[in-house]
């Protein structure tokens, strides 16, 4: 049986089921509907926000260190990289690269996390990926006929499907977007591509900001300790930081061709021969093999006990989940002080998820910003109080 996997990606009658709106679009510029998902992410005013959401490090200042954003064309880099490589379609994987991490709050991770802690004290929770739904949909307001982004069924299935699975179930909501099925290769291939992007990016930039030593990388990392020996062997002499950068590269570069190769084979495996039989596996077919996933994880939890929750870095997200729950907190028992627009979706969306939105929206600077004018009204407030006889 011949393999071709370009019969198992998002084209033809796919696509064009794909590809409907929630509304009319106006008659096509000769670019396709993904190639307009594209676009209409790039021109939001979410993503041109991802530029001051914090990717690992918040009050360390450098130039250097990656943002959300910058952190996203490099996921949307490997993505084109291993869509084009499998024939799968491009622009489709792009879009979603593009979009995976809309839905981020400030404060990476520990404002999610905190975040998640407020709502799960009114029975609710906050989930990236259906926060970014929310945004497509509802928040990102562009078009006179409708509110929202009018995105392609295929790109809002992607937003919610491409690194997890829900439940019709827990989620009758999200109903039309094939719950009971395996996302497109497309959206896969995301989720894989944004942990070669962040593996790679978060060594770079740990070194960079002096928490990490490149020694100690080598001696815990065997996937940058093969790629570091590699490379130095090729231009001995060479400076340790210039050693170091071509070794990064190098192990992208390995993981990149692992997850290629995996997924080959793994719908070979299964004899697909159409996106339906992608959607019908048991199991997801973008994986990484054996060796690449233990060397993935060998990696990450070096991450973790040396960088994501180092001393430096935990101060940091300790004041993050101060600032999130203290305005959260105020806004809940002070929802006249929410911007009128928000204020007015309280009625239909309850008070908890209209100040989860407010906060998820804001860029680490802004929420500063807003922190310490809370802070100056509270105490503007108590001083005014009537002082007890």
């Amino acid at each position: 049986m011949m393999l071709n996997l370009q019969a198992c990606g998002v084209f033809g009658e796919i696509e064009e089921q794909l590809s409907s709106r929630a509304f009319p679009a106006p008659p096509s510029d000769g670019r396709k509907p993904f190639e307009r998902d594209r676009d209409r992410i790039v021109q939001a005013r979410a993503f041109r926000r991802l530029a001051g959401k914090t990717q690992v490090f918040t009050s360390r200042a450098s130039d250097h260190f990656r943002s959300r954003l910058t952190h996203t064309i490099e996921v949307a880099q490997v993505a084109r990289q291993v869509a084009a490589a499998l024939g799968l379609n491009v622009d489709l994987a792009e879009t979603l690269a593009l979009v995976h991490d809309i839905g981020h709050p400030p404060f990476g991770h520990a404002g999610e996390r905190a975040l998640d802690e407020c709502l799960k004290r009114h029975g609710l929770r906050f989930d990236h990926n259906l926060h970014a739904l929310r945004i497509v949909e509802r928040f990102e307001q562009r078009y006179a006929g409708h509110r929202g982004l009018n995105l392609t069924l295929g790109a809002r299935e992607g937003i919610i499907k491409h690194s997890r699975d829900y439940s019709e179930g827990e989620h009758p909501e999200l109903a039309e977007y094939f719950l009971s099925q395996r996302p497109p290769l497309e959206a896969q291939i995301i989720d894989l591509a944004d942990e070669i992007a962040y593996l790679t990016a978060d060594l770079d930039d740990g070194v960079e900001s002096g928490l990490l030593e490149v020694r100690h990388i080598r001696d815990h990392v065997g996937i940058l300790r093969k790629s570091y020996a590699a490379v130095q062997q090729a231009h001995a002499g060479a400076q340790e930081k210039y050693i170091f950068h071509d070794a990064l590269q190098a192990m992208q570069k390995t993981l990149v061709l692992d997850l290629i190769r995996t997924t080959r084979e793994n719908v070979a495996a299964i004899g697909a021969q159409s996106l339906a039989d992608i959607r019908n596996s048991d199991h997801r077919l973008a994986v990484f093999s054996p060796q690449a996933e233990a060397e993935r994880l060998e990696e990450k939890r070096y991450l973790y006990d040396t960088l994501y929750t180092c001393p430096e870095l935990e101060l940091e997200h300790s004041k993050a989940a101060e600032v999130v729950t203290e305005l959260f907190d105020f806004w809940v028992n002070e929802p006249e002080e929410l911007p009128e627009a928000y204020y007015a979706e309280v009625e239909s969306e309850g008070l908890a998820r209209v100040v989860a939105d407010y906060i998820a929206g804001m860029t680490d600077n802004f929420i500063l910003l807003r922190y310490a004018d809370v802070r100056r009204k509270v105490r503007t407030s108590l001083a005014l109080w009537p002082k007890r006889h």
